[in-house]
Protein backbone atom coordinates (compact mmCIF):
# COMPACT_ATOMS: atom_id res chain seq x y z
CA UNK A 1 0.00 0.00 0.00
CA UNK A 2 2.80 2.41 0.96
CA UNK A 3 4.75 1.59 -2.19
CA UNK A 4 1.70 2.17 -4.34
CA UNK A 5 1.50 5.67 -2.81
CA UNK A 6 5.23 6.23 -3.37
CA UNK A 7 6.48 5.49 0.19
CA UNK A 8 8.71 2.68 1.42
CA UNK A 9 10.12 1.62 4.81
CA UNK A 10 13.70 0.43 5.32
CA UNK A 11 14.16 -1.72 8.42
CA UNK A 12 16.89 -1.24 11.01
CA UNK A 13 20.30 -2.82 10.18
CA UNK A 14 19.39 -2.71 6.48
CA UNK A 15 19.98 -0.31 3.64
CA UNK A 16 17.96 -0.03 0.42
CA UNK A 17 19.22 0.64 -3.10
CA UNK A 18 17.15 3.11 -5.12
CA UNK A 19 17.31 3.30 -8.92
CA UNK A 20 16.12 5.89 -11.37
CA UNK A 21 15.02 4.41 -14.67
CA UNK A 22 17.21 1.33 -13.97
CA UNK A 23 20.32 3.31 -12.96
CA UNK A 24 21.72 3.46 -9.44
CA UNK A 25 20.52 6.60 -7.74
CA UNK A 26 21.07 6.41 -3.96
CA UNK A 27 21.42 4.27 -0.86
CA UNK A 28 18.50 4.69 1.54
CA UNK A 29 19.11 4.51 5.31
CA UNK A 30 16.63 2.84 7.73
CA UNK A 31 13.33 4.71 7.98
CA UNK A 32 10.55 5.94 5.72
CA UNK A 33 11.39 7.23 2.25
CA UNK A 34 9.46 8.71 -0.64
CA UNK A 35 9.74 6.71 -3.84
CA UNK A 36 7.67 8.32 -6.63
CA UNK A 37 7.45 5.45 -9.06
CA UNK A 38 5.64 7.60 -11.55
CA UNK A 39 8.82 9.63 -11.99
CA UNK A 40 10.89 6.51 -12.72
CA UNK A 41 12.17 5.73 -9.23
CA UNK A 42 12.10 2.17 -8.02
CA UNK A 43 13.52 0.03 -5.20
CA UNK A 44 16.13 -2.39 -6.56
CA UNK A 45 16.59 -4.29 -3.28
CA UNK A 46 17.75 -4.22 0.31
CA UNK A 47 21.10 -5.19 1.82
CA UNK A 48 21.71 -6.29 5.40
CA UNK A 49 24.60 -4.63 7.25
CA UNK A 50 24.49 -7.09 10.16
CA UNK A 51 27.54 -9.23 10.93
CA UNK A 52 27.09 -12.59 9.24
CA UNK A 53 28.99 -15.83 9.70
CA UNK A 54 30.05 -18.31 7.06
CA UNK A 55 31.51 -21.72 8.01
CA UNK A 56 33.83 -23.10 5.35
CA UNK A 57 35.03 -26.71 5.42
CA UNK A 58 38.15 -27.28 3.36
CA UNK A 59 39.91 -30.62 2.78
CA UNK A 60 43.64 -30.43 2.22
CA UNK A 61 46.88 -32.38 2.81
CA UNK A 62 49.66 -31.67 5.27
CA UNK A 63 53.40 -31.84 4.63
CA UNK A 64 53.56 -35.37 6.09
CA UNK A 65 50.80 -36.54 3.68
CA UNK A 66 47.88 -36.57 6.12
CA UNK A 67 44.50 -35.44 4.78
CA UNK A 68 42.64 -33.09 7.13
CA UNK A 69 39.41 -31.15 7.08
CA UNK A 70 39.94 -27.56 8.21
CA UNK A 71 36.82 -25.67 9.31
CA UNK A 72 37.08 -21.87 9.18
CA UNK A 73 34.43 -19.45 10.48
CA UNK A 74 34.37 -16.13 8.64
CA UNK A 75 32.49 -13.22 10.24
CA UNK A 76 31.83 -10.40 7.76
CA UNK A 77 29.43 -7.56 7.02
CA UNK A 78 28.59 -5.12 4.25
CA UNK A 79 29.79 -1.54 4.82
CA UNK A 80 26.90 0.99 4.66
CA UNK A 81 29.11 3.59 2.96
CA UNK A 82 30.00 1.02 0.27
CA UNK A 83 26.57 -0.54 -0.03
CA UNK A 84 26.41 0.11 -3.77
CA UNK A 85 29.62 -1.87 -4.38
CA UNK A 86 28.41 -4.72 -2.16
CA UNK A 87 25.05 -4.78 -3.97
CA UNK A 88 26.19 -4.48 -7.58
CA UNK A 89 29.71 -5.89 -7.78
CA UNK A 90 29.06 -9.30 -6.23
CA UNK A 91 26.21 -11.63 -7.03
CA UNK A 92 27.23 -14.25 -4.45
CA UNK A 93 29.42 -12.92 -1.64
CA UNK A 94 29.48 -16.27 0.22
CA UNK A 95 30.83 -18.16 -2.78
CA UNK A 96 33.51 -15.49 -3.28
CA UNK A 97 34.60 -15.69 0.37
CA UNK A 98 34.63 -19.49 0.23
CA UNK A 99 36.90 -19.46 -2.82
CA UNK A 100 39.46 -17.21 -1.10
CA UNK A 101 39.39 -19.37 2.06
CA UNK A 102 40.05 -22.50 -0.01
CA UNK A 103 42.94 -20.79 -1.78
CA UNK A 104 44.69 -19.61 1.39
CA UNK A 105 44.21 -22.81 3.41
CA UNK A 106 45.35 -25.06 0.58
CA UNK A 107 48.43 -22.86 0.16
CA UNK A 108 49.32 -22.74 3.88
CA UNK A 109 48.55 -26.18 5.33
CA UNK A 110 50.67 -28.26 2.87
CA UNK A 111 53.76 -26.41 4.18
CA UNK A 112 53.17 -27.72 7.72
CA UNK A 113 53.20 -31.14 9.33
CA UNK A 114 50.10 -32.33 11.17
CA UNK A 115 51.28 -31.38 14.67
CA UNK A 116 52.36 -27.96 13.40
CA UNK A 117 48.90 -27.38 11.88
CA UNK A 118 47.34 -27.72 15.33
CA UNK A 119 49.99 -25.49 16.89
CA UNK A 120 49.81 -22.74 14.23
CA UNK A 121 46.09 -22.57 13.52
CA UNK A 122 46.03 -18.94 14.69
CA UNK A 123 48.66 -18.11 12.05
CA UNK A 124 46.54 -19.84 9.41
CA UNK A 125 43.49 -17.86 10.52
CA UNK A 126 45.47 -14.63 10.33
CA UNK A 127 46.66 -15.41 6.80
CA UNK A 128 43.07 -16.14 5.70
CA UNK A 129 41.82 -12.91 7.27
CA UNK A 130 44.50 -10.75 5.63
CA UNK A 131 43.81 -12.23 2.20
CA UNK A 132 40.05 -11.82 2.56
CA UNK A 133 40.41 -8.25 3.83
CA UNK A 134 42.41 -7.25 0.75
CA UNK A 135 40.03 -8.99 -1.65
CA UNK A 136 36.63 -8.19 -0.14
CA UNK A 137 37.25 -4.53 0.74
CA UNK A 138 37.06 -3.73 -2.98
CA UNK A 139 33.54 -5.16 -3.03
CA UNK A 140 32.28 -3.19 -0.04
CA UNK A 141 32.65 -5.92 2.60
CA UNK A 142 34.52 -5.88 5.92
CA UNK A 143 36.04 -9.02 7.43
CA UNK A 144 35.31 -8.77 11.15
CA UNK A 145 36.94 -11.96 12.40
CA UNK A 146 38.38 -15.19 11.03
CA UNK A 147 38.64 -18.31 13.21
CA UNK A 148 39.93 -21.84 12.59
CA UNK A 149 37.38 -23.66 14.71
CA UNK A 150 38.25 -27.28 13.92
CA UNK A 151 40.96 -29.45 12.39
CA UNK A 152 39.80 -33.00 11.68
CA UNK A 153 42.35 -35.60 10.52
CA UNK A 154 41.30 -38.87 8.98
CA UNK A 155 39.62 -41.23 11.44
CA UNK A 156 42.44 -43.79 11.20
CA UNK A 157 45.06 -41.09 11.79
CA UNK A 158 43.13 -39.81 14.80
CA UNK A 159 42.89 -43.34 16.20
CA UNK A 160 46.63 -43.85 15.69
CA UNK A 161 47.39 -40.56 17.45
CA UNK A 162 45.23 -41.59 20.40
CA UNK A 163 46.96 -44.97 20.58
CA UNK A 164 50.40 -43.30 20.58
CA UNK A 165 49.31 -40.99 23.36
CA UNK A 166 47.81 -43.88 25.36
CA UNK A 167 50.97 -45.98 24.92
CA UNK A 168 53.14 -43.09 26.13
CA UNK A 169 50.96 -42.62 29.20
CA UNK A 170 50.97 -46.37 29.94
CA UNK A 171 54.76 -46.40 29.65
CA UNK A 172 55.01 -43.49 32.07
CA UNK A 173 52.60 -45.21 34.47
CA UNK A 174 54.65 -48.43 34.31
CA UNK A 175 57.84 -46.51 35.08
CA UNK A 176 56.21 -44.81 38.04
CA UNK A 177 54.85 -48.12 39.34
CA UNK A 178 58.26 -49.79 38.98
CA UNK A 179 59.89 -46.92 40.84
CA UNK A 180 57.31 -47.21 43.61
CA UNK A 181 57.88 -50.99 43.86
CA UNK A 182 61.64 -50.39 43.99
CA UNK A 183 61.29 -47.92 46.86
CA UNK A 184 58.93 -50.31 48.67
CA UNK A 185 61.37 -53.22 48.36
CA UNK A 186 64.28 -51.06 49.54
CA UNK A 187 62.35 -49.90 52.57
CA UNK A 188 61.22 -53.46 53.30
CA UNK A 189 64.82 -54.72 53.07
CA UNK A 190 66.02 -51.91 55.31
CA UNK A 191 63.31 -52.78 57.82
CA UNK A 192 64.22 -56.48 57.77
CA UNK A 193 67.92 -55.68 58.19
CA UNK A 194 67.18 -53.41 61.14
CA UNK A 195 64.86 -56.04 62.64
CA UNK A 196 67.50 -58.77 62.30
CA UNK A 197 70.15 -56.51 63.75
CA UNK A 198 68.01 -55.72 66.78
CA UNK A 199 67.02 -59.40 67.13
CA UNK A 200 70.68 -60.46 67.06
CA UNK A 201 71.53 -57.76 69.56
CA UNK A 202 68.79 -59.03 71.86
CA UNK A 203 69.96 -62.66 71.57
CA UNK A 204 73.54 -61.61 72.30
CA UNK A 205 72.45 -59.68 75.35
CA UNK A 206 70.29 -62.61 76.48
CA UNK A 207 73.20 -65.05 76.21
CA UNK A 208 75.51 -62.62 77.95
CA UNK A 209 73.01 -62.31 80.78
CA UNK A 210 72.75 -66.11 81.04
CA UNK A 211 76.52 -66.46 81.17
CA UNK A 212 76.78 -63.71 83.78
CA UNK A 213 74.02 -65.30 85.81
CA UNK A 214 75.61 -68.76 85.69
CA UNK A 215 78.97 -67.34 86.70
CA UNK A 216 77.48 -65.48 89.63
CA UNK A 217 75.52 -68.59 90.69
CA UNK A 218 78.60 -70.82 90.56
CA UNK A 219 80.67 -68.36 92.56
CA UNK A 220 77.95 -67.82 95.16
CA UNK A 221 77.29 -71.55 95.54
CA UNK A 222 80.99 -72.32 95.90
CA UNK A 223 81.36 -69.74 98.64
CA UNK A 224 78.28 -70.84 100.58
CA UNK A 225 78.78 -74.62 100.22
CA UNK A 226 82.44 -75.50 100.85
CA UNK A 227 83.80 -78.58 99.11
CA UNK A 228 81.64 -78.31 95.97
CA UNK A 229 83.25 -78.17 92.60
CA UNK A 230 82.20 -76.31 89.46
CA UNK A 231 81.26 -79.70 87.94
CA UNK A 232 78.83 -80.45 90.75
CA UNK A 233 77.28 -77.03 90.42
CA UNK A 234 76.87 -77.39 86.63
CA UNK A 235 75.24 -80.81 87.06
CA UNK A 236 72.74 -79.28 89.43
CA UNK A 237 72.07 -76.39 87.06
CA UNK A 238 71.51 -78.80 84.16
CA UNK A 239 69.09 -80.85 86.27
CA UNK A 240 67.18 -77.69 87.13
CA UNK A 241 67.07 -76.60 83.47
CA UNK A 242 66.01 -80.11 82.48
CA UNK A 243 63.01 -80.14 84.77
CA UNK A 244 62.05 -76.58 83.76
CA UNK A 245 62.07 -77.68 80.12
CA UNK A 246 59.93 -80.73 80.83
CA UNK A 247 57.50 -78.54 82.73
CA UNK A 248 57.15 -76.08 79.82
CA UNK A 249 56.63 -78.91 77.31
CA UNK A 250 53.90 -80.43 79.42
CA UNK A 251 52.17 -77.11 80.08
CA UNK A 252 52.04 -76.01 76.43
CA UNK A 253 48.90 -77.17 74.59
CA UNK A 254 50.42 -76.66 71.15
CA UNK A 255 53.74 -78.38 71.74
CA UNK A 256 54.71 -81.41 69.71
CA UNK A 257 55.63 -84.70 71.34
CA UNK A 258 59.31 -84.94 72.25
CA UNK A 259 60.81 -88.31 73.20
CA UNK A 260 64.02 -88.04 75.22
CA UNK A 261 65.62 -90.32 77.84
CA UNK A 262 63.95 -89.59 81.17
CA UNK A 263 65.47 -90.05 84.58
CA UNK A 264 68.27 -88.66 86.76
CA UNK A 265 70.81 -90.81 84.93
CA UNK A 266 69.81 -89.28 81.64
CA UNK A 267 70.61 -85.86 82.99
CA UNK A 268 74.09 -87.01 84.01
CA UNK A 269 74.60 -88.54 80.54
CA UNK A 270 73.63 -85.22 78.89
CA UNK A 271 75.96 -83.31 81.18
CA UNK A 272 78.77 -85.73 80.37
CA UNK A 273 78.17 -85.34 76.63
CA UNK A 274 78.29 -81.55 76.93
CA UNK A 275 81.50 -81.63 78.96
CA UNK A 276 83.11 -84.16 76.59
CA UNK A 277 82.23 -81.99 73.62
CA UNK A 278 83.73 -78.91 75.27
CA UNK A 279 86.91 -80.81 76.20
CA UNK A 280 87.28 -82.25 72.70
CA UNK A 281 86.83 -78.78 71.20
CA UNK A 282 89.37 -77.32 73.60
CA UNK A 283 91.84 -80.11 72.72
CA UNK A 284 91.39 -79.56 69.00
CA UNK A 285 92.02 -75.84 69.40
CA UNK A 286 95.22 -76.45 71.41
Amino acid sequence: MGQSLGCITVEQSNVAVREHFGKFNDVLEPGCHCLPWCLGYQLSGQLSVRVQQLDVRCETKTKDNVFVNVVASIQYRALPEKAADAFYKLSNAKAQIQAYVFDVIRASVPKLELDAVFEQKSDIAKAVEEELEKAMSAYGFEIVQTLIVDIEPDVRVKRAMNEINAAARQRQAANEKAEADKILQIKRAEGEAESKYLSGLGVARQRQAIVDGLRDSVLAFSENVPGTTARDIMDMVLVTQYFDTMKEIGASSKSSSVFIPHGPGAVRDIASQIRDGLLQADTALN
